[in-house]
């Protein structure tokens, strides 16, 4: 059986092949091998058997559940002796964070086959946690036990934070990286942590050890925290950034701009002024909306001009709104990343943007007159608009309103 390069979960790229796909009759058996070589009383034939019935009908996250669910009535009763069998089913932890390669080998399961079994420890190890912790420090380093942490931070929130203080210097960067993503309050895919999402400062002496850590594996999932703080706390953030991007050596700097990405959108003035772009635009702006009649699946072209009338050069962040109907015909606001630049003094600056009218999972374009807005360092400078018609309709798009 050959071995396939598979995606982090955390960073899960557009594929064609749905990633239910990873979790199939295939994995099932690679399961069950790795299964019985830990365990020699393991039941293989069973657990293929119940694993498999009805996998196909299922989801990507029913699969993980129908495994996890299958894995408890078939390995030990006790957790302490499951746990150990799972642990001696792996194969080596890897040193490198090259992720193409947690996939299963003949030594040993890593990759998606990991995920049901993350996904069985965060069910049955809650009043077993020490072991279970332990046991997810393991699972991480062969996939990632992000999604399984969450439980644990809800139901024995001293405990796990006692252990990630200890973990921030683990020699694995899976287990650091575990860390930030395992804690933060609103993880993609995840369990919301509300408690977190309402106080977000027992992870902070977390992220202040991990910002400048060694990888940048580690340091995206930084930023990542921080972003999802930035949406509840936006002054714990733009405190954040005061005390450390002064004097930031390049890659936390890189980091802290990524972690700032939602409150410069929205216009933060004093993150806007930490980056030197909160100063209003010296000179005019165009927005042009084309066409003018654009069909949901299409897409329109957006060309903003901008003119300086500075003598002097002019740090500028560029970015559109677009005030998406809703199915009820209202309006709902969302700020898409444009650029950033530098405006020379007189300088006259064309930018283009194709904007996508696909459907995507996390939004659903409906019928209407859409407006949108160009926004030059937090504040409004031009407007446009397009009709948005049905993909059966005529088809439609915008008029530019400048």
């Amino acid at each position: 059986m050959g071995w396939r390069r598979e995606p982090d979960p955390g960073t899960l790229p557009a594929m064609a092949e749905p990633f239910k796909h990873r979790l199939d009759a295939a994995l099932v058996r690679t399961l069950g091998d790795h299964l019985r070589r830990a365990w020699r009383r393991f039941p293989r034939d069973r657990f293929e058997r119940e694993a498999l019935a009805g996998l196909d009908a299922l989801a990507l996250k029913a699969r993980v559940d129908h495994l996890a669910g299958v894995l408890a009535t078939v390995l030990p009763p006790s957790f302490a002796a499951a746990a150990e069998v799972l642990e001696r089913s792996l194969r080596p932890a890897r040193a490198d964070t090259d992720l193409g390669a947690l996939q299963p080998g003949p030594d040993g399961l890593a990759g998606w086959a990991i995920w049901p079994l993350t996904e069985f420890v965060a069910r049955h190890g809650l009043a077993a946690p020490e072991r279970a912790l332990r046991c997810l420090h393991a699972l991480t380093q062969r996939f990632t036990a992000e999604f399984a942490l969450r439980p644990f931070v809800l139901a024995h929130p001293d405990l796990v934070f006692a252990t990630l203080r200890r973990w921030v210097d683990d020699p694995s960067a899976h287990v650091r990286r575990l860390c930030s993503e395992g804690t933060r309050p609103r993880l993609p895919w995840g369990m919301r942590l509300a408690p977190l999402v309402a106080d977000p400062s027992p992870a902070l002496p977390l992220l202040e050890r991990l910002q400048d850590d060694a990888s940048d594996y580690v340091r995206r999932s930084v930023a990542n925290h921080l972003n999802d703080i930035a949406k509840d706390h936006p002054e714990l953030v733009a405190d954040w950034l005061d005390r450390h991007l002064p004097a930031a050596p390049p890659p936390r700097r890189a980091l802290l701009r990524h972690a700032s990405r939602t409150l410069v959108k929205r216009g933060h003035p004093r993150v806007l002024a930490a980056w030197g772009v909160d100063r209003p635009l010296r000179g005019t702006a165009t927005l042009v909306v084309a066409p003018r009649r654009a069909a949901i699946g299409a897409a329109v072209q957006l060309t903003a001009t901008l003119q300086s009338s500075a003598r002097r050069p002019q740090r500028l962040a560029v970015d559109y709104v677009v005030h998406h109907v809703k199915a009820g015909g209202e309006a709902k606001p969302r700020v898409w990343k444009g650029w950033t630049l530098e405006l020379g003094p007189g300088e006259r600056r064309e930018l283009h943007k194709r904007h996508s009218l696909r459907p995507v999972t996390t939004r659903r374009d409906h019928p209407g007159r859409h407006a949108v807005d160009l926004v030059v360092n937090g504040r409004v400078v031009a407007r446009s608009a397009f009709d948005l018609r049905g993909p059966k309709g005529p088809v439609g798009g915008a008029r530019a309103v400048d």
